[in-house]
């Protein structure tokens, strides 16, 4: 049995109410961290047939009465444990073996003789990530000069600009006016 003391170094929280875990991911989540702490405290935990049952029937979503009990008995929370760190490395090797076989898959489906498929194939493959062959990429060339290069050049054109020969161009006013005014219609006509 593990005595905790008090002490006066940490406060006790305003609200002393149970926590209870939002959902039933994080209530099988806290009954196996709670499992792994009482082994690590030096707790035996004895785990028999139907704690593993129990177990699996939680991994699977049960969520009756008499399962969500069973996460006290500390053999399932254990179970529990073992069973959750097992399925997430499982998940990383389905994934890796997902992304060979449709790799290799696909690879067949390139030779098959159809040239639907082929091309189809084709193009996913060339769309897989380790290829990139058809993935849209804009490419940035930065110059970099140095601040006396910058400088020079502006001065260059501010000489240039002050060098040019300049014409003046005066407006042809005559062909911006009327060649033959028209004439105002009479109060006769």
């Amino acid at each position: 049995m593990v005595e905790v003391e008090p002490t006066k170094d940490y406060p006790l929280p305003f609200d002393n109410s149970d926590e209870e875990p939002a959902t039933h991911k994080d209530k099988l989540a806290v009954a196996a961290n709670t499992a792994s702490l009482l082994e690590q405290l030096g707790g035996t935990i004895d785990m028999s047939e139907e704690d593993e049952h129990a177990a699996h029937a939680l991994i699977k979503g049960a969520k009756d009465k008499g399962a969500m009990r069973s996460l006290q008995v500390p053999a399932v929370a254990r179970k529990l444990s073992l069973l959750l760190s097992e399925y997430d490395h499982q998940v990383i090797k389905d994934a890796q073996q997902a992304r060979t076989f449709i790799t290799n898959r696909l690879v067949e489906l390139a030779a098959c003789g159809d040239p639907k498929i082929e091309i189809k194939a084709l193009e996913l493959l060339g769309k897989h990530s380790d290829v990139g062959l058809f993935t849209e990429r804009s490419e940035i060339t930065v110059t970099h000069r140095s601040s006396t290069d910058l400088e020079n050049s502006i001065k260059d054109r501010i000489k240039r600009l002050l060098n040019a020969d300049v014409v003046d161009v005066e407006p042809l006013i005559s062909q911006l006016e009327d060649p033959e005014p028209t004439p105002e219609p009479t109060d006769a006509e």
